[in-house]
């Protein structure tokens, strides 16, 4: 891991529902990841790497669009395997982010047999090389971070399945907070060192509630009553499949636990429902209101859709409002 100085994410302005996905994904690794969708130059990578920092390892990897299977799983050789009778490994991409965070950038342009391992390591956790009847196996627990723009083609359904987490986001930013982004980003730019020094206890306590948070977690009960509500929701819904219910049951447990709270309550449902459905939703409903009624369904179609929400210091980003749904609540104060 490299010790260059990267942006604090408890420097960033705004961008309150992605920060939010990030820091439960954090507290439970097992909601399995975030998948960013939104156009160009919005400062992804400092969102993935901001994750890294509040996760125990801090590990980082990046895969290259252009890589090879090689590169994604590692090699053997082979030579050394006959001349010593044992299979020497050359570690690639998903061995190095074990632990931490593996950071797919245009992950709707990877290629098929990439998304395929993908798929296969994701699901278990291993990552199982064989050649000419030689294997070796490795541990490949890692959380998943992608982005995408879609106007440059859709996301294979079963990976997107497999992110638990989704946020979209827009480049359209209200003014005054694009000037406090670009001050900050030209203040880490002129000295990376002061800058993260000058954010270093505000950091330090977002990486301290997270980890309390953690810790706390296997005391709140997946109770039946919050799985029946999300279960019903799911159904209403038109979901696929079931990996929604188990994503949004885990994501409302660990909002419960961001928040300090010893059960799931209502609001930890509803503060996680957009990232959990927004991938997953059916466009049409499996069934629809009678004629002159609207969806009985939370609704904020007539907030700002600005506010509340803002942006990485990289570049503008803000989280897009999504229909008929209820906002998500603003980021929480520092403790």
């Amino acid at each position: 891991m490299s010790d260059t100085p990267h942006f604090p994410l408890s420097a960033v302005v705004g961008a309150d529902a992605l920060k939010l996905a990030l820091c439960l994904t954090a507290i439970d690794p097992k909601i399995g990841g975030v998948l960013i969708e939104g156009p160009r130059g919005m400062a992804k990578s400092t969102l993935a790497r901001g994750l890294a920092d509040l996760l125990a390892s801090g590990q980082f990897v990046t895969l290259p669009l252009g890589a090879t299977e090689e590169r994604l799983v590692g090699t053997l050789d082979l030579d050394a395997a006959l001349g010593e009778g044992r299979a020497q490994f050359s570690p690639g991409v998903l061995a190095k982010a074990d632990g931490g965070v593996l950071y797919v950038d245009e992950v709707n342009l990877l290629p098929d047999h990439l998304v395929d391992l993908l798929l296969d390591v994701a699901a278990s956790g291993t990552n199982l090389i064989e050649r000419d009847g030689i294997s070796h196996r490795h541990s490949a627990k890692f959380v998943l971070i992608g982005t995408m723009n879609p106007e440059e083609g859709e996301l294979r359904p079963q990976l997107l399945d497999r992110f638990g987490l989704n946020v979209a986001l827009s480049g359209q930013t209200a003014p005054v907070e694009r000037g406090q982004i670009i001050r900050r980003r030209l203040d880490f730019d002129s000295d990376p060192e002061g800058f993260c020094a000058q954010w270093a206890d505000a950091q330090a306590a977002l990486r301290e509630r997270c980890q309390q948070a953690r810790g706390a977690l296997v005391h709140i009960p997946l109770d039946d009553q919050s799985l029946a509500l999300i279960t019903e929701r799911c159904f209403a819904a038109g979901v696929d499949g079931l990996r929604a219910d188990l994503v949004w049951l885990r994501a409302a447990r660990a909002h419960a636990a961001w928040r300090g709270a010893v059960a799931i309550a209502e609001e930890d449902i509803e503060a996680v429902a957009e990232f959990a459905l927004r991938h997953r939703r059916r466009e049409t409903p499996p069934s629809a209101p009678s004629s002159g009624q609207s969806p009985q369904a939370p609704a904020s179609s007539n907030a700002n859709p600005g506010e509340g929400q803002g942006q990485w210091g990289e570049m503008p980003a803000q989280a897009l409002p999504i229909g008929a749904r209820r906002e998500v609540p603003s980021w929480p104060k520092k403790p």
